[in-house]
């Protein structure tokens, strides 16, 4: 059987389905293992932090990225629930520039998300709860942490929130404080200006 491996409308986002192995015990798959992963992608990436989240319906986390030179590649997928996943991409070169793609990834379907660096990244729970695993390339760096605003008209995320959390879900205070797109931008070319002068 051979890894599923499917593009999004930005090709560079993946959407992963390992093979899995099912009986009457239950079932079995590789999660992860680096040589076949960096052979999927074409990539040679060492993931050095595992994070472990869960979040409720009608919570937002994200969308959150960090600056040069502490970006990280991420590989997102879901233990338990359901979640409504997303990746903003904010690389000023690329023609999808402020364009995002989704992806429902679930304890079921066992899909994962792989999130290049240069994209912001967040997800709501679809279920009443959700548990999500997602590696990364770079540690977390908070200096050099931030947050887009999760319901920018720039970018315009179509977010399948409950009619009564559709312009109230929760939030942290660092997301109640995130930037627009058009400042995330300013702050991106002004950071990496300043790394290469």
């Amino acid at each position: 059987m051979m890894i599923n491996v499917r593009p999004l409308e930005i090709p560079d986002i993946l959407l992963i389905t390992p093979p899995i192995f099912e009986d009457d015990r239950g079932f079995f798959f590789e999660s992860y293992t680096q040589k076949k992963f960096n052979e999927l992608i074409g990539q040679n990436i060492i993931f050095v932090q595992d994070n472990h989240s869960k979040s409720q319906r009608g919570v937002i986390r994200g969308l959150h990225y960090q600056l040069y030179p502490h970006e990280q590649d991420k590989l997102v997928r879901v233990i338990q629930g359901e979640i409504f996943d997303v990746a903003v991409d904010l690389r000023p070169s690329s023609s999808t520039f402020g364009q995002w793609v989704s992806a429902l990834l679930s304890a079921e379907n066992k899909h994962q998300l792989w999130i290049p660096k240069g994209f912001a990244h967040g997800y709501t729970a679809l279920s009443e709860s959700a548990e999500i695993l997602y590696k990364t390339s770079n540690y977390y760096a908070p200096s050099y942490d931030r947050s887009l605003r999760w319901n920018d008209p720039d970018i315009g995320i179509d977010w399948p929130l409950d009619k009564e959390m559709k312009n109230s879900p929760l939030l942290s205070p660092k997301d109640q404080q995130a930037l627009s797109l058009s400042q995330a931008m300013a702050e991106l070319y002004s950071n990496k200006r300043n790394i290469h002068d």
